[in-house]
């Protein structure tokens, strides 16, 4: 597995781990379903000290678990070899997230427009997925996607935690 390059953050992403009163968690993980799911439940646990209430400890683990699963399954096509990079940071405004990977890029360049399926229609014709990105839609704030050089980075901001 090739570690992710350093790459400098831009001022939109999570602030430097030496910054006064920062708390950053940065986790990289394999794209194998069990480091996926280990590696949410990490970053939720050290969220500890944020004392998120229940509920907002819930959105955050189910939009993290999304985002992951879906890059894992989609960006690898199931492979397990490939890198993760989850970074966190509770600020003021709410949890800010970036998540960045090597996997295939979004297609047509930008996330899927999470758009409510109908769901008024015999089971048999119920649509396979796409449920994910309408809920990562209508919880997280400031989303953004880019590829550049290779790197897929999504961005957003959780608004809960905040102070």
């Amino acid at each position: 597995m090739r570690k992710p390059p350093f790459v400098p953050m831009s001022p939109d992403a999570p602030a430097p781990a030496d910054a006064p009163g920062s708390t950053l968690i940065r986790l990289i993980l394999k794209s194998a379903p069990e480091e996926v799911r280990t590696g949410v439940q990490s970053v939720i646990l050290q969220l500890d000290p944020v004392h998120l209430d229940p509920d907002e400890r819930s959105t955050l683990e189910l939009v993290l678990a999304e985002i992951v699963n879906n890059i894992a399954e989609h960006a690898y096509c199931g492979r397990p070899d490939g890198w993760i990079e989850i970074l966190v940071r509770p600020r003021p405004e709410g949890i800010c997230c970036r998540i960045s990977d090597e996997g295939k890029p979004m297609p047509g360049g930008k996330p899927p427009p999470g758009l409510l399926q109908d769901l008024n229609v015999p089971v048999k014709d119920l649509p396979e997925g796409g449920f994910g990105w309408f809920l990562i839609s209508d919880l997280a704030k400031d989303l953004t996607y880019e590829r550049q050089k290779g790197r897929n980075t999504l961005r957003f901001r959780m608004a809960i935690g905040a102070a």
